[in-house]
């Protein structure tokens, strides 16, 4: 079988944008869309040209239908997806504002849905395999007992494996009376890890890049996403790269006391100062790259577009710096959009705008429409 670049597992739902701002009280009505954090990687590589399947289960339903249509219409493979007849597909609705304002609603209908279901006995091993990378979220192990229990026995470490990318994406709404520590445990046997400073504090009681490093040691690859101010990667590996053999668990150990004394070159050759209050661990390159100013249109599926962003990155041998460069750039697509997912850039016009010198890369200032191929007025550097 020919390997798929990434396959993701997760929950997807159809989700009711509203027509006009204000209190799902006061909304006349709403457009139908679909969200789900794994499918949204999915699509974004799909439609950066990687090959992509997306595992989950929906429901025997017209929603359901919706689904898997929706997805499969930006190219990602579905036929992993299977149908439940006795649960139903998920769904949920959201006001259109930003997820960090106090005012902002969403609410979910998800409790028993199909997704739900997902265990090691209803998610086939071959439904993942052959992949280069295995990428999953923390919203799955929040779905229920089988679903906590799959994430496990993904995550842990065993030869063979493809490389396991792994997205915090804590959600406080699906952890009420449990302990979102289990996120902590699962990014642990991860290769590399996406999270944003803000869900460590609120999920970890951690503050600071550096703090999140000292309790996550174990994956090669550590990204900590900074919010408008950027995102600072951890790398102790020579490489994170799919199809490479799984780190071993005591590495972090050995790979530490190999590299003393190399000071902070990385992989592939280029010095990197640590980021404002992120010291590197022993072994450590740790790189800082700011985002570019962006008009946003709305706060959704930035997360999901970054790691895709930077999943397609990786896949195509680039820099960490160009890594967390193409995440920055696809998650500013999906900013100057008004649902989750938007229009990723075509790769040779990503790759132009990640190669920019420092001085230009910290000038750039993204609006909507700016992805449309050449158009370069969309990209405004004063």
């Amino acid at each position: 079988m020919t390997a798929t670049d990434v396959v993701c597992l997760g929950e997807s739902m159809v989700t009711f944008l509203p027509s006009r701002p204000g209190r799902l009280a006061d909304v006349p009505s709403f457009a139908r869309a679909i969200g789900g954090a794994e499918s949204n990687v999915a699509c974004a590589l799909a439609a950066a040209g990687h090959r992509t399947r997306w595992v989950s289960r929906v429901g025997a339903d017209g929603f359901g239908d919706h689904l898997v249509e929706a997805v499969a219409a930006y190219g990602v493979d579905t036929a992993a997806v299977r149908r439940d007849p006795t649960r139903p597909t998920g769904i949920y609705f959201r006001t259109a504002t930003d997820r960090a304002n106090g005012a902002h609603e969403v609410v979910y209908y998800r409790a028993g849905s199909a997704a739900s279901a997902m265990s090691p006995e209803t998610v086939p091993y071959e439904d993942l395999a052959p992949a280069r990378v295995l990428h999953l979220s923390g919203i799955t192990a929040a779905l229920s007992a089988g679903c906590l229990a799959l994430m496990r026995a993904l995550t842990a470490r065993r030869p063979g494996r493809p490389l396991l990318s792994f997205d915090v994406n804590h959600r406080p709404g699906l952890w009420r009376g449990a302990d979102p520590s289990v996120l902590l445990d699962l990014a642990r046997g991860a290769d590399l890890v996406f999270v944003g400073e803000d869900e460590a504090e609120a999920a970890w009681s951690l503050r600071g890049a550096a703090a999140i490093r000292a309790a996550l040691p174990e994956p090669c690859v550590l990204v900590v996403k900074q919010g408008g101010r950027g995102a600072t990667a951890f790398s102790r590996c020579a490489g994170v790269e799919p199809g490479a053999p799984p780190p071993d668990p005591r590495a972090p150990r050995r790979e530490a006391a190999a590299h003393r004394g190399c000071g902070s070159v990385s992989p592939h050759g280029e010095t990197s100062p640590p980021a404002q209050g992120a010291r590197p661990r022993q072994g450590d390159t740790v790189t800082f790259v700011p985002a570019p100013r962006v008009d946003v249109v709305a706060p959704v599926g930035a997360g999901d577009a970054f790691a895709a962003g930077f999943l397609s990155a990786t896949l195509r041998g680039r820099t960490l710096k160009h890594r967390l460069r193409h995440g920055h750039l696809h998650a500013a697509a999906a900013l100057t959009v008004p649902g989750d997912l938007g229009t990723p850039p075509a790769t040779a016009h990503a790759d132009r705008l990640a190669g920019l010198d420092d001085d230009a890369w910290e000038r750039l200032h993204l609006g909507p429409g700016w992805t449309r191929t050449g158009e370069d007025q969309e990209v405004r550097t004063p």
